[in-house]
Protein backbone atom coordinates (compact mmCIF):
# COMPACT_ATOMS: atom_id res chain seq x y z
CA UNK A 1 0.00 0.00 0.00
CA UNK A 2 2.58 1.87 1.00
CA UNK A 3 0.27 5.38 1.28
CA UNK A 4 0.23 7.47 3.85
CA UNK A 5 -0.84 11.60 4.53
CA UNK A 6 2.49 13.81 4.11
CA UNK A 7 1.60 16.75 6.37
CA UNK A 8 -0.73 17.70 9.06
CA UNK A 9 -3.34 19.26 7.11
CA UNK A 10 -3.70 16.09 4.92
CA UNK A 11 -3.35 13.90 7.94
CA UNK A 12 -6.90 15.73 9.44
CA UNK A 13 -8.74 15.65 6.47
CA UNK A 14 -8.27 11.80 5.44
CA UNK A 15 -9.14 10.59 9.10
CA UNK A 16 -11.56 12.96 10.22
CA UNK A 17 -14.06 10.27 10.67
CA UNK A 18 -14.04 6.97 12.48
CA UNK A 19 -14.82 5.12 9.52
CA UNK A 20 -11.90 6.35 7.76
CA UNK A 21 -10.04 5.16 10.01
CA UNK A 22 -11.24 1.65 10.60
CA UNK A 23 -10.81 1.30 6.86
CA UNK A 24 -7.49 2.32 6.65
CA UNK A 25 -6.62 -0.35 9.56
CA UNK A 26 -8.61 -2.68 7.28
CA UNK A 27 -6.38 -2.17 4.60
CA UNK A 28 -3.21 -2.33 6.27
CA UNK A 29 -3.78 -5.54 7.83
CA UNK A 30 -5.34 -7.61 5.07
CA UNK A 31 -3.48 -5.35 2.12
CA UNK A 32 -4.44 -8.41 -0.45
CA UNK A 33 -8.12 -8.53 0.86
CA UNK A 34 -9.80 -10.07 3.79
CA UNK A 35 -8.57 -13.56 4.91
CA UNK A 36 -10.36 -14.96 7.75
CA UNK A 37 -8.02 -16.02 10.77
CA UNK A 38 -10.28 -19.37 11.35
CA UNK A 39 -11.01 -20.98 7.79
CA UNK A 40 -8.90 -18.83 5.30
CA UNK A 41 -11.90 -17.75 3.55
CA UNK A 42 -11.40 -14.09 2.00
CA UNK A 43 -15.17 -13.47 1.47
CA UNK A 44 -17.12 -11.66 3.90
CA UNK A 45 -19.53 -9.03 5.20
CA UNK A 46 -18.33 -6.21 6.81
CA UNK A 47 -21.13 -5.63 9.19
CA UNK A 48 -19.34 -3.20 11.57
CA UNK A 49 -16.46 -0.69 12.50
CA UNK A 50 -13.68 -3.22 11.25
CA UNK A 51 -16.06 -6.26 12.15
CA UNK A 52 -16.42 -8.76 9.40
CA UNK A 53 -18.85 -11.39 8.90
CA UNK A 54 -16.85 -14.65 7.38
CA UNK A 55 -19.12 -16.20 4.60
CA UNK A 56 -17.73 -19.69 4.98
CA UNK A 57 -17.53 -20.28 8.46
CA UNK A 58 -19.47 -17.18 10.45
CA UNK A 59 -16.85 -16.37 12.12
CA UNK A 60 -16.62 -12.64 13.20
CA UNK A 61 -13.23 -11.18 12.63
CA UNK A 62 -12.28 -8.15 14.17
CA UNK A 63 -9.59 -5.76 12.65
CA UNK A 64 -8.35 -4.52 15.60
CA UNK A 65 -8.28 -8.66 17.49
CA UNK A 66 -5.23 -9.77 18.48
CA UNK A 67 -3.44 -6.27 17.66
CA UNK A 68 -2.36 -3.84 20.33
CA UNK A 69 -5.72 -2.22 19.57
CA UNK A 70 -7.40 -5.04 20.81
CA UNK A 71 -10.70 -4.05 22.98
CA UNK A 72 -9.73 -0.48 23.48
CA UNK A 73 -12.16 1.94 24.55
CA UNK A 74 -11.06 4.33 22.80
CA UNK A 75 -12.01 5.82 18.83
CA UNK A 76 -9.18 4.85 16.46
CA UNK A 77 -9.20 8.69 15.63
CA UNK A 78 -7.63 9.26 19.35
CA UNK A 79 -5.07 6.43 18.24
CA UNK A 80 -4.39 7.66 14.96
CA UNK A 81 -3.64 11.02 16.84
CA UNK A 82 -1.80 9.81 19.52
CA UNK A 83 0.42 7.71 16.80
CA UNK A 84 0.77 11.02 14.55
CA UNK A 85 1.73 12.81 17.29
CA UNK A 86 4.15 9.98 18.79
CA UNK A 87 5.93 9.71 15.19
CA UNK A 88 6.50 13.19 14.90
CA UNK A 89 8.11 13.84 17.97
CA UNK A 90 11.92 13.75 16.92
CA UNK A 91 13.50 13.55 20.49
CA UNK A 92 10.39 11.20 21.60
CA UNK A 93 7.43 11.42 23.76
CA UNK A 94 6.86 10.72 27.46
CA UNK A 95 3.77 9.95 28.82
CA UNK A 96 2.80 13.19 30.66
CA UNK A 97 3.49 14.76 27.52
CA UNK A 98 0.67 12.84 25.68
CA UNK A 99 -1.68 13.32 28.31
CA UNK A 100 -1.33 17.07 27.90
CA UNK A 101 -1.15 17.52 24.40
CA UNK A 102 -4.12 15.01 23.24
CA UNK A 103 -6.14 15.41 26.27
CA UNK A 104 -5.59 11.54 27.58
CA UNK A 105 -7.84 10.92 30.68
CA UNK A 106 -5.15 9.88 32.65
CA UNK A 107 -1.74 9.70 32.97
CA UNK A 108 -1.66 5.79 33.54
CA UNK A 109 -3.84 5.41 30.18
CA UNK A 110 -0.71 7.85 28.39
CA UNK A 111 1.74 5.71 30.02
CA UNK A 112 -0.06 2.21 28.57
CA UNK A 113 -0.58 3.87 25.20
CA UNK A 114 3.17 4.32 24.44
CA UNK A 115 4.39 1.43 26.15
CA UNK A 116 2.12 -0.66 23.88
CA UNK A 117 3.20 1.40 20.61
CA UNK A 118 6.66 0.82 21.75
CA UNK A 119 6.17 -3.43 21.96
CA UNK A 120 5.09 -2.23 17.52
CA UNK A 121 8.28 -0.37 16.72
CA UNK A 122 10.40 -3.66 16.53
CA UNK A 123 8.96 -5.80 13.63
CA UNK A 124 9.54 -9.48 14.29
CA UNK A 125 11.98 -11.16 11.76
CA UNK A 126 13.25 -8.06 11.15
CA UNK A 127 16.41 -8.13 8.54
CA UNK A 128 19.62 -8.65 10.26
CA UNK A 129 22.39 -6.41 9.29
CA UNK A 130 25.11 -7.05 7.18
CA UNK A 131 28.32 -5.38 5.10
CA UNK A 132 30.64 -3.39 7.49
CA UNK A 133 29.40 -3.69 11.11
CA UNK A 134 31.17 -2.29 14.25
CA UNK A 135 29.92 -3.56 17.61
CA UNK A 136 30.72 -2.49 20.86
CA UNK A 137 28.74 -2.55 24.54
CA UNK A 138 27.69 0.46 26.80
CA UNK A 139 26.47 0.29 30.37
CA UNK A 140 23.14 2.17 31.46
CA UNK A 141 22.02 2.63 34.49
CA UNK A 142 23.61 3.47 38.36
CA UNK A 143 26.88 4.25 39.23
CA UNK A 144 29.51 1.44 37.93
CA UNK A 145 31.97 0.20 40.09
CA UNK A 146 35.44 -0.61 39.39
CA UNK A 147 36.25 -3.70 38.31
CA UNK A 148 36.78 -5.42 34.74
CA UNK A 149 34.70 -5.30 32.03
CA UNK A 150 31.30 -6.49 32.51
CA UNK A 151 31.97 -7.13 36.29
CA UNK A 152 31.25 -5.44 39.17
CA UNK A 153 28.30 -3.28 37.34
CA UNK A 154 25.94 -3.40 39.47
CA UNK A 155 22.56 -1.21 39.41
CA UNK A 156 23.83 -1.01 35.59
CA UNK A 157 22.63 -3.03 32.49
CA UNK A 158 24.84 -4.22 29.52
CA UNK A 159 23.62 -3.13 26.51
CA UNK A 160 25.17 -4.80 22.97
CA UNK A 161 25.82 -1.41 20.11
CA UNK A 162 25.70 -3.20 16.45
CA UNK A 163 26.14 -0.07 13.85
CA UNK A 164 25.42 -0.65 10.20
CA UNK A 165 28.71 1.36 8.30
CA UNK A 166 27.73 3.15 4.89
CA UNK A 167 30.68 4.66 3.72
CA UNK A 168 31.52 7.19 6.45
CA UNK A 169 28.29 7.65 7.46
CA UNK A 170 25.61 5.41 9.98
CA UNK A 171 23.61 3.66 8.47
CA UNK A 172 21.10 1.06 10.38
CA UNK A 173 21.77 -0.19 14.25
CA UNK A 174 20.34 -2.82 16.97
CA UNK A 175 20.67 -2.41 20.50
CA UNK A 176 20.35 -5.45 22.44
CA UNK A 177 20.40 -6.03 26.53
CA UNK A 178 22.66 -8.83 27.02
CA UNK A 179 22.94 -10.05 30.37
CA UNK A 180 27.04 -9.51 30.52
CA UNK A 181 29.84 -9.89 28.35
CA UNK A 182 30.56 -13.10 27.99
CA UNK A 183 31.28 -15.04 24.42
CA UNK A 184 28.37 -16.67 25.17
CA UNK A 185 26.38 -14.06 25.34
CA UNK A 186 28.07 -11.84 22.79
CA UNK A 187 28.06 -14.25 20.01
CA UNK A 188 24.78 -15.06 20.22
CA UNK A 189 23.64 -11.41 20.38
CA UNK A 190 25.86 -11.47 17.49
CA UNK A 191 24.47 -13.98 15.50
CA UNK A 192 20.53 -12.64 16.14
CA UNK A 193 21.26 -9.06 14.87
CA UNK A 194 24.11 -9.54 11.75
CA UNK A 195 24.13 -11.62 8.91
CA UNK A 196 26.71 -14.28 8.45
CA UNK A 197 29.74 -13.31 5.48
CA UNK A 198 29.74 -8.99 7.57
CA UNK A 199 32.77 -8.01 8.26
CA UNK A 200 32.63 -6.98 11.97
CA UNK A 201 34.65 -4.49 13.99
CA UNK A 202 35.63 -4.85 17.40
CA UNK A 203 37.90 -4.05 20.24
CA UNK A 204 39.89 -6.86 21.36
CA UNK A 205 37.65 -8.09 23.88
CA UNK A 206 38.41 -11.35 24.54
CA UNK A 207 34.37 -12.75 24.26
CA UNK A 208 35.02 -11.78 20.84
CA UNK A 209 37.79 -14.18 20.01
CA UNK A 210 35.80 -17.02 18.77
CA UNK A 211 33.64 -14.09 16.32
CA UNK A 212 35.94 -15.15 12.63
CA UNK A 213 34.84 -19.06 13.53
CA UNK A 214 31.14 -18.31 13.45
CA UNK A 215 30.73 -16.85 9.83
CA UNK A 216 32.08 -13.70 10.34
CA UNK A 217 34.77 -11.66 9.15
CA UNK A 218 36.76 -10.18 12.47
CA UNK A 219 38.67 -6.71 12.53
CA UNK A 220 40.09 -5.86 16.18
CA UNK A 221 40.26 -2.53 15.42
CA UNK A 222 41.77 -1.31 18.89
CA UNK A 223 43.17 -3.82 21.34
CA UNK A 224 41.90 -1.70 24.44
CA UNK A 225 39.27 -3.27 25.93
CA UNK A 226 37.64 -1.32 28.50
CA UNK A 227 33.74 -0.80 28.17
CA UNK A 228 32.59 2.68 28.29
CA UNK A 229 36.04 4.31 27.49
CA UNK A 230 37.47 5.33 24.07
CA UNK A 231 34.70 3.58 22.40
CA UNK A 232 35.00 2.73 18.53
CA UNK A 233 33.51 5.85 17.00
CA UNK A 234 30.14 4.88 15.71
CA UNK A 235 29.07 3.31 18.52
CA UNK A 236 30.36 5.88 20.97
CA UNK A 237 28.06 8.73 19.09
CA UNK A 238 25.11 6.24 18.66
CA UNK A 239 25.83 5.37 23.20
CA UNK A 240 26.08 9.19 23.58
CA UNK A 241 23.00 9.95 21.66
CA UNK A 242 20.71 7.01 23.18
CA UNK A 243 21.85 7.93 26.45
CA UNK A 244 21.15 11.64 26.23
CA UNK A 245 17.58 10.61 24.63
CA UNK A 246 17.71 8.47 27.89
CA UNK A 247 18.17 11.31 30.49
CA UNK A 248 16.35 14.24 28.20
CA UNK A 249 13.38 12.93 26.67
CA UNK A 250 12.69 10.16 29.51
CA UNK A 251 14.79 11.74 32.36
CA UNK A 252 15.95 8.83 33.04
CA UNK A 253 12.82 7.37 34.40
CA UNK A 254 13.23 3.80 32.51
CA UNK A 255 12.73 0.87 34.92
CA UNK A 256 15.52 -2.27 33.85
CA UNK A 257 12.59 -4.09 33.25
CA UNK A 258 11.16 -2.27 30.70
CA UNK A 259 14.42 -1.01 28.90
CA UNK A 260 14.48 -3.17 26.02
CA UNK A 261 11.60 -1.24 24.91
CA UNK A 262 12.85 1.96 25.43
CA UNK A 263 15.87 0.60 23.05
CA UNK A 264 13.59 -0.27 20.79
CA UNK A 265 11.92 2.93 20.36
CA UNK A 266 15.52 4.40 20.10
CA UNK A 267 15.99 2.00 17.45
CA UNK A 268 13.04 2.92 15.41
CA UNK A 269 13.44 6.86 15.73
CA UNK A 270 17.37 6.73 14.50
CA UNK A 271 16.58 3.86 11.84
CA UNK A 272 13.89 6.60 10.04
CA UNK A 273 15.50 9.71 10.94
CA UNK A 274 16.57 10.58 7.32
CA UNK A 275 12.88 10.08 6.16
CA UNK A 276 11.22 13.68 4.69
CA UNK A 277 8.15 12.72 5.65
CA UNK A 278 6.89 12.54 9.44
CA UNK A 279 3.99 10.49 8.05
CA UNK A 280 5.88 7.40 6.49
CA UNK A 281 6.53 6.84 10.29
CA UNK A 282 3.39 7.06 11.17
CA UNK A 283 2.55 4.40 8.39
CA UNK A 284 5.25 2.38 9.42
CA UNK A 285 4.39 2.19 12.98
CA UNK A 286 0.33 1.71 12.20
CA UNK A 287 1.39 -1.08 9.62
CA UNK A 288 3.59 -2.99 12.53
CA UNK A 289 0.76 -2.70 15.30
CA UNK A 290 -1.90 -4.14 13.33
CA UNK A 291 0.68 -7.42 13.18
CA UNK A 292 2.02 -7.15 17.29
CA UNK A 293 0.03 -9.32 19.67
CA UNK A 294 -2.42 -7.88 22.09
CA UNK A 295 -0.67 -7.06 25.55
CA UNK A 296 -3.10 -6.16 28.42
CA UNK A 297 -2.02 -3.09 30.87
CA UNK A 298 -1.97 -5.57 33.57
CA UNK A 299 0.84 -7.00 31.88
CA UNK A 300 3.03 -4.17 31.20
CA UNK A 301 2.33 -2.51 34.15
CA UNK A 302 3.39 -5.45 36.28
CA UNK A 303 6.90 -4.28 36.61
CA UNK A 304 6.28 -1.10 37.28
CA UNK A 305 7.83 0.47 40.81
CA UNK A 306 5.94 1.88 43.36
CA UNK A 307 2.12 2.63 43.53
CA UNK A 308 0.23 0.31 40.87
CA UNK A 309 -3.57 2.02 39.84
CA UNK A 310 -6.06 -0.38 40.14
CA UNK A 311 -8.41 0.76 37.41
CA UNK A 312 -8.34 3.24 34.56
CA UNK A 313 -10.09 3.15 31.24
CA UNK A 314 -7.93 2.67 28.45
Amino acid sequence: MDDYPKTLAEFEERFSTEEACWHYLCELRWPDGFVCPRCGHRKAWLIDHGLHWCRSCDYKASVTAGTIFERTKKPLMVWFRVIWWVTGQKYGASAKGLQRMLGIGSYETAWTWLHKLRRAMVRQGRDRLSGNVEIDETFVGGVKHDGKRGRGASGKVLILMVVQLDGKKLGRIRLKRIEDASAESLEKAIQDTVEPGSVIRTDGWAGYNQIGNRGYIHEVVRTDAEVGDNLLPACNLVASLMKRWLGGTLQGAVAHEHLEYYLDEYTFRFNRRTSRHRGKLFYRLLQQAVLTDAVTYETIKKNVRGRKPTHHNI
